[in-house]
């Protein structure tokens, strides 16, 4: 690893020094091979792929009326997730984002698929299957991401390419909350969602799959001030398995763990014990719409601070932790509160946003407040890896 403070100020400087260094300074108009198209690109796979993905979760239990296949199904993807999330950087180095990228994202549209084969046959071992296979497929995508989105831009603007590429990825929330809200919105019982539903899902997480092979490789994309974002084109499997180990012995990634951990636990219990026991399916969709809209407001908010709003790097990342501390903090005291109004046998009545009237307020507002805070945290945790390094290769394991 670079020897760089977490949140220290040594790497701002030093990028003011290669500003100064490099005669070949970029035109900072839209150039293909800029990080700023790049890391749109990148942002457009995720709304495409993830970001469908997040809608089709979002209504809990994948759209179904039982939830227990998705339930297995996520049970599958988050065991695979944990093994491929830690070997997909150095799969990333070593084949490039053109396979990386592609074979992750055609996992997307499997998953969604085997929704649509339960929805006429009601077997749960394609969906389990296919959940097992997004879970390597986004450990492969998410690591190629996180070293696009951290290591393409200068020090100095990371937070705001994070908030960029957090509210073109979470538009796809937004317009999939759409879909099954639009869809469905005349059916106000208990029922799955059509064929249509997963049909629209399909086809955006396709497009993100053929999107994702206009992503450039690190070593073809050139920074504003002139500098390249790794001067290696491919590694070899030896040398990532030996840096990935060595990722263990190294006491900042260390400290991410728990960050790590914290940061995917909680979609379950949001979207399967919150949206769909308390709300509708046409209200589900709604509710999304909003979640996945907070998502925007509250990675552009935090990326603005960690970015300008003080002249020391370290002083802005400590700022950021507290406010998102807090504010975590108070959103779980609420989501307890209401969570105690109900349990698992004792489920509440279905609430409809046109219907309910003021009983819909108050878990409307937690599961907005749910969305805002889980962006503010991840931005917040991608800040800090990219204040690690600098480089596209380390930055990707």
């Amino acid at each position: 690893m670079v020897g760089v403070g977490i949140v220290g100020d040594e790497l701002e400087s030093q990028s003011q020094q290669h500003h100064h260094h490099h005669p070949n300074k970029q035109s900072t108009t839209f150039r293909y091979n800029s990080p700023l198209v790049q890391v749109a690109l990148i942002g457009l796979v995720c709304f495409c792929c993830p970001g469908m993905f997040n809608a089709l979760s979002g209504l809990g239990g994948g759209g179904q009326v039982d939830p227990k296949a998705a339930n297995n199904a996520n049970t599958a993807l988050y065991a695979a997730f944990s093994v491929s999330g830690i070997l997909g950087g150095g799969v990333y180095n070593v084949l490039g984002p053109h396979l990386t990228l592609f074979s992750g994202c055609s996992t997307y549209v499997l998953y969604a698929g085997s929704f649509l084969y339960y929805n006429h046959y009601h077997h749960q071992s394609f969906a389990i299957a296919a959940g097992a296979l997004l879970g390597i497929g986004a450990g492969l995508l998410w690591s190629g991401q996180g070293a696009i989105m951290t290591s393409y831009p200068t020090p100095s603007r990371k937070g705001i390419y994070i908030s960029l590429f957090w509210s073109i990825f979470n538009m796809g929330g937004v317009v999939g909350g759409l879909i099954p809200f639009i869809l469905n919105y005349h059916r106000q019982t208990a029922v799955s969602v059509n064929d249509g539903t997963y049909i629209a899902f399909m086809c955006f997480m396709s497009a993100g799959t053929l999107l994702s092979l206009a992503i450039l490789p690190p070593s073809k994309v050139i920074r504003d001030d002139g500098t390249k974002c790794t001067n290696i084109k491919y590694s070899k499997v030896g040398t990532e398995f030996v840096e990935i180990l060595k990722l263990f012995l190294n006491w900042k990634m260390l400290l991410m763990v728990p960050a790590a951990w914290a940061s995917n636990f909680f979609y379950t219990y949001q979207f399967n014990n919150v949206n769909a026991v308390m709300f509708n399916l046409r209200t589900r969709g709604l509710n999304n719409v909003f979640y996945w809209g907070a998502q925007m407001v509250g990675s552009v908010g935090i990326g603005y601070l960690l970015d300008f709003s003080f002249e020391s790097r370290r002083k802005r990342g400590f700022v950021g932790i507290l406010i998102v501390a807090l504010a975590a903090t108070g959103i779980w005291a609420g989501g307890l509160a209401n969570q105690l109004n109900y349990s698992f046998n004792d489920k509440p009545e279905k609430l409809d946003f046109k219907l309910s009237g003021k009983d819909f307020a108050g878990p409307f507002v937690l599961y907005f407040s749910f969305g805002l805070l889980d962006s503010m945290f991840q931005s917040l945790v991608y800040w800090v890896i990219g204040a690690l390094a600098d480089d596209s290769e380390i930055l990707s394991r």
